[in-house]
């Protein structure tokens, strides 16, 4: 599978804008891709203001990108910021050209940004099947929780993070990305953001994809907006997994859910 990542400086709250410059890029990988990944809250930046900016599943954005994906002829995936039943969520998406449409809502909300004052969480991982592999996607600072990450019995192939990092924490970025590969044997790719939002943070891009063995497939230079594409082989990743069987002695855990709304 041929997949691709897309770093960009978000226009700050200007849904239109970012969608009008999304549409250029996606042009230029027509017939190149299957899957291309963008930024968490690809659409407005990292934005606390759920409530004024939210929008359903079936709202403009997602119907926007679902009709580029048939006409492009490729996968799209990311997150947003979403309404359902009066809450928001920080909702990722991964829509197929056939018009096939799945979503995450992000599990671990980044008290420290006080998302959680803003959001609600997820309370399931999503793995969904895409042209013969199995894809874990997760959003963002769900990238520090292995146990969320954990791959048991190599449910997922490929594992996807979109993501607002800023530059201040790219180390810890730079070293998860690798460890979230090693430790699942899958492939990984994590997008993220450049330049400054709307909070004055700075972003530095590191957008990657990783292979099974830690090593770096494709990637994008750092503060610059960019394109790059990996090619993804399910059958070597099969072999190396019978070969080298880690995942057989892996632990198993069972998982409770702090209160997120407690970020006194």
């Amino acid at each position: 599978m041929h997949l691709s990542i897309i770093q960009t400086d978000i226009a700050w709250e200007d849904k239109a804008e970012n969608l009008r410059l999304l549409r250029h890029k996606l042009q230029a990988l027509r017939g190149g891709t299957e899957l291309v990944v963008l930024p968490e809250m690809f659409s407005t930046g990292f934005s606390m203001r759920a409530e004024a900016l939210a929008e359903p599943f079936g709202g403009a954005t997602i119907s926007t990108l679902r009709q580029w994906a048939a006409e492009f002829g490729l996968a799209l995936c990311g997150s947003y910021i979403a309404s359902e039943g009066g809450k928001h969520y920080n909702r990722g998406f991964f829509l197929t050209p056939e018009g096939e449409a799945w979503q995450y809502d992000k599990r671990h909300l980044f008290r420290m940004g006080e998302e959680p004052r803003h959001f609600s969480p997820g309370d399931r991982r999503l793995v969904l099947t895409y042209r013969g592999w199995n894809i874990c996607l997760l959003v963002c600072y769900d990238l520090r929780f292995p146990v969320w990450s954990r791959n048991v019995d190599n449910a997922y192939d490929l594992l996807v993070y979109p993501a607002n990092w800023p530059a201040s924490r790219r180390a810890v970025w730079d070293t998860l990305l690798r460890a979230r590969a090693l430790e699942n044997q899958c492939y990984v790719a994590g997008v993220n953001r450049v330049g400054t939002d709307g909070m004055g943070l700075r972003y530095d891009g590191g957008s990657r994809v990783v292979s099974p063995y830690g090593k770096d497939l494709a990637t994008v230079p750092d503060g610059e907006e960019g394109l790059a594409t990996a090619t993804l082989s399910l059958d070597g990743l099969r072999q190396f997994r019978e070969k080298f069987p880690v995942w057989r002695d892996a632990d198993l855990f069972s998982l409770q859910r702090p209160d997120p709304t407690n970020i006194s």
